[in-house]
């Protein structure tokens, strides 16, 4: 679901609105082929940025693309993906970092991470054993996340509360279902984990 045929192309860049705004850098995180460049198109209010590569047998070692959902993956993102939304308001401008799915490159994920508030973990319910490597990741950097279940035609119906018994997740950590080719979806999934992160930076703040 990374790469969406049907997707509309990407809009005519919106400016930065003036005044004063608050700033947020974002991390959109998740196993491969789990939506995350998709949910960046959607949601970028500028054409965005992509380093996708096609797949070659390099990788037939450490991907297993014999999974749902990866069949038909051709291409996977090994740097960023980029994107850039205003919220409703003007008063939070939110800075989209899509990042490799895969361990091998952890030494550059780990520099997109430096500097985020945040990150939005998509999650796959027909394999969602292959989302607890990056929860770990993002709960060893400490950084505050929510969960957005991307919903596939075929996916698994949970309910909310038994996803977050199988997740493993905090009582506090926000749990939302979307779907990445969707704005308002989307957006919902992006809304949660910013109050969630601005939220855990104030108590941060408070605490120190």
């Amino acid at each position: 679901m990374d790469s969406n045929p049907s997707s509309p192309p990407s809009p005519r860049p919106v400016y930065l609105p003036e005044g004063n705004h608050q700033r947020v850098k974002l991390l959109v995180a998740g196993p491969l082929g789990v939506g995350k460049t998709t949910a960046i198109k959607t949601l970028s209010q500028i054409p965005t940025l992509h380093t996708d590569e096609v797949m070659t047998d390099a990788a037939a070692g450490t991907d297993d693309l014999s999974l749902i959902g990866l069949r038909n993956k051709t291409t996977t993102t090994v740097a960023i993906d980029f994107g850039r939304l205003t919220l409703p308001g003007d008063r939070v401008v939110l800075y989209l970092y899509g990042t490799p799915g895969q361990r091998r490159f952890l030494p550059l994920w780990e520099g997109i991470a430096t500097g985020a508030l945040g990150a939005l973990v998509l999650v796959d319910t027909r394999r969602m054993d292959e989302s607890f490597e990056v929860m770990d990741l993002i709960e060893e950097r400490g950084l505050p996340y929510a969960v957005g279940v991307n919903i596939f035609p075929d996916s698994p119906d949970y309910d909310l509360s038994l996803l977050r018994s199988k997740l493993d997740l905090a009582p506090d950590t926000p749990l939302v279902t979307c779907d990445a080719r969707q704005r308002e979806s989307s957006l919902k999934a992006l809304i949660a984990l910013t109050a969630h992160s601005i939220a855990a930076a104030g108590a941060g703040a408070v605490a120190s």
